[in-house]
């Protein structure tokens, strides 16, 4: 059986694809870019497409061939400078649908998400309904399955924000925040295993939950006991901090980061995350495990340690390292700019003083913009560990008297390139 998997690079679609092939399927996954993450896919070909542009029926025809079901995981969170939601979720699947009733590709799994119903607050939960009506009205062997909140072994997005907030010296809660409900990763996938083969159930919309909802600060209570630490003392965030963090993660969005702590997901967990899972267990049969089970069957590593207390310190630490290069670069440029031309004077640039510390000040400054942005971040931390390196070895050359120096400004350089190496190693997303 040969299935193309969209969203395949995603937490839910990587789990998917592992899935199918330990039945022997065939996968072909859809997937935007290269990188680590289409590297490390369990894959027997990767088509790249960017779900972005291929929204007509025939941008599809030809991925088609030789297909015998569908199953999208795709999804994005927000608009941001990388996503569209509409074109991702809506337009590209519905062009895709259209493609597979007109090639006799009939079998489709669709996953969406739980409570993607009329009426839904945001563009993330109304296009995911409106691409399930139409889904409903082809004449396709479809199923729609509406996971809760999805945890695993492996974490992004909001299910590695539960594990660092976990990791906190204390508990925050947000008042107004609804219920939710919780899904095993590994459930989910089980799931499109057992219903990606002809004959299996179709045209039934599943809520994929175990029964019991929960409050978040439970979620981030079993985490806790999970990861080993005592319980933390309840802060109760007042709404100003709640609002600047979702906005700070909405600014995140537009420089292409993918922040789980943005407007929509504020939206969202107002609403709650809870839905009706008789009829998922009735047809599959599976027994969802509660969170407390799941997390008891696999003790908590050293690794999953660090990424937890890692995972907010990542934005952190590339905010002040983006903050560095800037506030260096209007130093040089203003207050400082004599004090830099004196010493390359006396390093023996003379004429060339003025120019080597405008140059040198732009290129800082380059650097501490290009960090802030996902796109050129790891070549703008590249660039810093490079012009670092240079910086040491100029200054030891020109000025050896520097490394005499009380304020050490050669000996500041080295845990400079330390943190460089750190947040490269730290960079990727998934």
């Amino acid at each position: 059986m040969r299935v193309l998997l969209l969203g395949a690079t995603g937490l839910i679609g990587s789990a998917i694809a592992a899935r199918l092939k330990r039945d022997g399927i065939e996968i072909v996954a859809v997937a935007r870019g290269g990188g680590t993450a289409a590297a490390r896919l369990n894959a027997d070909e990767v088509i790249r497409i960017d779900l972005r542009v291929a929204v007509r029926p025939e941008d599809w025809a030809g991925v088609l061939k030789g297909v015998d079901a569908v199953a999208n995981a795709a999804g994005v969170l927000q608009d941001s400078g990388r996503d569209d939601v509409a074109l991702v979720q809506e337009r590209a699947p519905a062009a895709l649908y259209a493609a597979c009733e007109a090639a006799g590709v009939r079998r489709v799994i669709h996953v969406s998400a739980i409570g993607a119903d009329a009426g839904a607050p945001t563009p993330f939960s109304q296009s995911k309904h409106r691409i399930e009506e139409r889904l409903k009205a082809s004449g396709l062997d479809w199923v729609i399955l509406r996971p809760a909140v999805v945890v695993g072994r492996a974490a992004y997005g909001g299910s590695a924000l539960f594990r660092a907030v976990a990791a906190l010296p204390f508990a925050p809660v947000q008042a107004g925040a609804g219920r939710i409900q919780i899904v095993q990763l590994d459930e989910v996938a089980e799931t499109v295993a057992r219903l990606i083969r002809p004959g299996a159930p179709a045209r039934v919309t599943l809520d994929l939950a175990f029964p019991e909802a929960m409050t978040v600060e439970d979620v981030v209570a079993h985490y806790r006991r999970w990861l080993g630490w005592a319980p933390a003392r309840v802060l109760r965030l007042p709404g100003w901090a709640i609002g600047m963090a979702y906005r700070l993660g909405d600014l995140a969005g537009r420089l292409g980061w993918r922040s789980p702590l943005r407007s929509t997901a504020r939206r969202e967990l107002e609403r709650g995350a809870v839905g009706d899972p008789g009829e998922w267990m009735r047809v599959t049969g599976i027994a969802p495990r509660s969170l407390a089970e799941a997390l008891a069957a696999e003790p908590a590593s050293v690794q999953e340690r660090w990424f937890a207390r890692l995972y907010l310190l990542k934005p952190l630490i590339l905010i002040v390292f983006a903050a560095f290069w800037i506030l260096t670069a209007l130093i040089s440029l203003g207050p400082g700019r004599a004090i830099g031309e004196a010493l390359l004077r006396e390093a023996g640039l003379g004429a060339y003083s003025d120019a080597a510390v405008i140059a040198g000040s732009l290129a800082d400054l380059a650097i501490g913009v290009g960090i802030l942005f996902r796109r050129t971040a790891r070549p703008a931390l590249l660039a810093a560990l490079a012009l670092a390196l240079f910086y040491a070895l100029a200054g030891s050359l020109l000025l050896p008297r520097l490394w005499a120096e009380p304020i050490g400004p050669m000996l500041k350089i080295w845990p400079i390139l330390a943190l460089n190496l750190v947040t490269l190693a730290m960079l990727d997303e998934r």
